[in-house]
């Protein structure tokens, strides 16, 4: 894997950074990117790809199952809290948007619970991640059972815990309503590579 790391930097160098050049000079004095994505971990939804991004553009943040905490102060570390708070007061974007997706291995946990009785050290840390879906779980399995239509609608429901718990930001929460900011919900279907997004109004999640 290093050495295709490095020729993959090799091309990169001779190839996209010759091409752009000026711009990654320009970049090298600050960013201001107008969106900010969260996405999942998962290798196969890069949002950079997926939105045919130019370095600069987005300020992405991706973590398993594409997931935001609501707002705490004690306990750990919290890097989607931190990114989120630089990416909204510091560099101002104008928009966020959670990018859930399909076959998704942390949703996928969620509705198992594989890791709920994991040692210490061999999956703590992915059970107390995706328990922040365990109340939407609850209700996905009461309605869907626990077949196939399930994992889906609990991938769908992940985005809007996601944006209901960035609202409990009150950074985020005051520049919504001042019409600064807008949050955006949306899901990349791996296999036909459809996006869709989600109209709050209606909770109804549609092709782009």
């Amino acid at each position: 894997m290093t050495d295709a790391l490095i020729d993959g930097y090799g091309r990169f160098r001779s190839e996209q950074w010759q091409y752009e050049k000026e711009r990654w000079e320009a970049l090298a004095t600050g960013q201001k990117p107008r969106t900010m994505v969260i996405a999942c971990s998962d290798s196969r939804v890069d949002p950079t790809t997926i939105f045919d991004a130019s370095p600069g553009e987005m300020f992405v943040v991706r973590n398993i199952a594409n997931l935001v905490p609501p707002f705490e102060t004690g306990g750990g570390r919290h890097g989607v809290s931190a990114a989120l708070e630089f990416a909204v007061t510091q560099i101002e974007v104008a928009e966020v948007m959670v990018m859930g997706h399909g076959a998704c291995g942390g949703i996928a946990a969620a509705m198992t619970r594989v890791f709920e009785n994991a040692a210490a050290g061999e999956g703590g840390f992915i059970a107390h991640w995706i328990d922040l879906l365990d109340d939407a779980r609850d209700r996905i399995i009461a309605e869907h059972g626990h077949g196939p239509e399930a994992v889906r609608a609990l991938e769908l429901e992940g985005v809007k815990v996601s944006i209901a718990n960035l609202r409990t930001f009150d950074c985020i929460r005051e520049r919504e309503a001042a019409g600064t900011l807008t949050l955006r919900g949306s899901y990349f279907a791996i296999a036909d590579g459809v996006l869709w997004l989600l109209d709050e109004a209606t909770g109804v999640f549609s092709p782009a």
